[in-house]
C-alpha cells in the first residue's frame, strides 16, 4: 500500500510560504533539481491542492518544450505528463483532465483508495491548505522537508490546528546541499 509523503520547502521557523503565498525564500538549484528528480521518478502518484494544481498545470505541461528549457525543466515536465496526478478540490471538475483524479468530498476514502492502487510513495506536493486538512484526518504518513536557512517570522506555518501529539520516526537526514538546505525525513509513528 502506498504512503502519502509530504514534500516541502521550509523556512527554519516552520512556515511553508510568506504571508501571500510567496516562495521566493525557498533555495532552489540545479543540485537540488537533480536530488529531488531521481527519487519522485521512482513515484507513480502526485498529490495536490487546488491552488498548487493549478499552478503546475499552467507550466509543467510544455515547460520542457521551450527552446530556454532546462535539464531540469525538461526532466519534470516528461515526469509530469507521465505522473497520475490526485487533487483535492470542492470546486473542480474533472470531465476533461488527462490523467489527473479529483477527491472532492470523503477525502479519507478518496486517499485509501488512492492508497491502495499503489505500493510506492505518494508526493503530497506544497499545498499547505490540504496538508493541514490531511494531517488533520491522520491521512499523511511522511514528512519529506527541506529546511531552508531562512527565519520568515510571519506566513503560512507547516502546522496549525493540530488536535494532539504526531509522533515522528526520523528515517534520515540524508543531505545538506551548498545552498545551506537540509533534508529531512521523517515518518509517522502510528505505534
Amino acid at each position: 500500500m502506498g504512503k502519502v509523503i509530504s514534500f516541502m520547502h521550509v523556512s527554519l521557523d516552520g512556515f511553508v510560504a510568506g504571508p501571500n503565498g510567496e516562495l521566493n525564500w525557498a533555495k532552489v538549484d540545479e543540485e537540488l533539481f537533480d536530488y529531488v528528480g531521481k527519487r519522485i521518478s521512482e513515484g507513480d502518484t502526485a498529490l495536490y491542492g487546488r491552488v498548487t494544481y493549478q499552478m503546475m498545470e499552467s507550466y509543467w505541461p510544455s515547460a520542457g518544450d521551450k527552446p530556454t528549457a532546462t535539464k531540469h525543466d525538461i526532466e519534470h515536465s516528461k515526469w509530469y505528463k507521465d505522473v497520475h496526478k490526485v487533487v483535492l478540490s470542492k470546486t473542480m471538475k474533472d470531465a476533461a483532465l488527462t490523467n489527473t483524479t479529483i477527491i472532492s468530498d470523503n477525502i479519507s476514502d478518496g486517499i485509501h483508495a488512492i492508497k491502495q492502487k499503489s505500493d510506492k510513495d505518494i508526493l503530497l506536493f506544497g499545498s499547505p491548505t490540504a496538508t493541514h486538512a490531511l494531517i488533520q484526518q491522520d491521512l499523511i504518513d511522511g514528512y519529506w522537508l527541506f529546511v531552508n536557512p531562512v527565519i520568515l517570522g510571519r506566513g503560512i506555518p507547516l502546522f496549525t490546528d493540530i488536535s494532539g501529539p504526531i509522533k515522528l520516526k526520523l528515517l534520515s537526514t540524508t543531505r545538506q546541499f551548498s545552498s545551506g538546505v537540509t533534508e529531512l525525513n521523517y515518518e509517522v509513528d502510528r505505534s
